[in-house]
């Protein structure tokens, strides 16, 4: 492996992510730094460059990159393979094709000309790999990446990942993606009534708050986690998002500096919303193990900002629970990192094995 360090980029439709890794002791791979950067790619390559500037500034010079991708799919490019190109000339551009190779799963690292060349290798593509870095690590399990938008569910054993699916549509009917995730997805999406105050209050169909107001009102979400502006564009407080969440069945919070006890049935209503969110998963990861290629004693291996959710998840499933930062090497703060942002720091540590 070259004394040099590595960038490994997942360029979302949301979210910028890097991850910079160099020599561990012994040979070995260390993350050394992870970024996660807003980047509304939907409103333009614009802004796709603004996120880079800011991660080149925070990782520093790197003589190579490797990119994997989910941000062909926003509504700037009228194909996924129009994305996929767009997208590979961005990144060839900035740091020149000979230091840039793109992650095509089976395919391997390709260069931005094969990249372009391969769209249906190339896109969306980030939650292989992940799945393939982690079946290098553990002899088996199930990996559940939760983020902001959607929930990867990949099963992988003896070396191999054992997907039924390969695109979106096919791992959408197989149940290893589901497009739930802890913050940037709308409540009507959760949910069409809740419990509140003794009936079934039906949830209007607006985008009136997101998960990411439902786990602040739980407690469950990371101070760092909610990066876009939320659906009202106020603040980011408990008391904004009750008011969020009271616009969904169809009330009117009418707080001004609410207590604790003002906020308390706004709780009740995030709990019942959170539980609801974590059953759908539940549902979907018990599909996927039901094709039984993995044994009752394989672990569920938690990715992604919203994998507070798996260590419960893990129990009512009856398997231990095992964190993706576990598989990392590094200072505490980039195995974090590494686990929030685990496309990102898998596909460069996949690229320093074989490029």
């Amino acid at each position: 492996m070259p004394d040099c360090a590595l960038a490994g980029w997942d360029l979302g439709g949301a979210h910028l992510k890097v991850a910079r890794v160099g020599p561990g002791v012994q040979g070995g791979a260390r993350v050394e730094r992870v970024l996660q950067v807003p980047c509304a790619l939907w409103r333009g390559l614009g802004e796709l460059e603004q996120a880079l500037r800011q991660a080149d500034q925070a990782i520093g010079p790197v003589a190579r990159h490797a990119v994997t991708m989910t941000g062909e799919l926003v509504d700037l490019f009228e194909s996924r393979a129009e994305g996929v190109a767009r997208l590979v000339e961005v990144m060839a551009a900035r740091y020149g094709a000979g230091a840039v190779r793109f992650y095509g799963g089976a395919a391997g690292f390709l260069a931005p000309e094969q990249a372009a060349a391969r769209p249906g290798d190339v896109a969306s593509a980030n939650w292989l790999a992940s799945a393939a870095f982690t079946a290098a690590r553990l002899a088996e399990g199930l990996l559940l990446d939760v983020g902001s938008t959607t929930t990867d569910l990949v099963p992988f054993a003896r070396g191999a990942v054992l997907a039924q699916g390969m695109s979106d549509d096919a791992r959408l009917r197989c149940g290893e993606l589901v497009y739930r995730g802890v913050t940037r997805t709308p409540v009507m999406a959760v949910a069409e009534a809740v419990s509140f105050k003794g009936a079934r209050q039906p949830l209007m169909a607006e985008l009136f708050a997101t998960m990411a107001d439902v786990y602040r009102l739980t407690g469950a979400l990371p101070e760092d986690a909610d990066q876009h502006a939320t659906a009202d564009g106020r603040a980011k407080t408990p008391a904004a998002s009750a008011r969020r969440l009271a616009r969904m069945l169809g009330l009117d919070a009418a707080m001004n500096d609410p207590s604790e006890r003002d906020l308390a049935p706004w709780r009740g209503v995030a709990a019942e919303l959170a539980r609801r969110q974590r059953e759908t998963i539940e549902q979907a990861a018990a599909l996927v193990l039901s094709h039984g290629e993995i044994t009752a004693e394989a672990p569920l291996v938690g990715a992604g900002v919203g994998r507070f959710l798996l260590p419960e998840l893990a129990s009512a499933l009856g398997r231990p629970y095992r964190d993706f930062a576990e598989l990392i090497d590094g200072p505490a703060e980039a195995k974090e990192g590494a686990a929030r942002s685990a496309p990102a720091a898998a596909v460069a540590l996949l690229a320093l094995d074989s490029w």
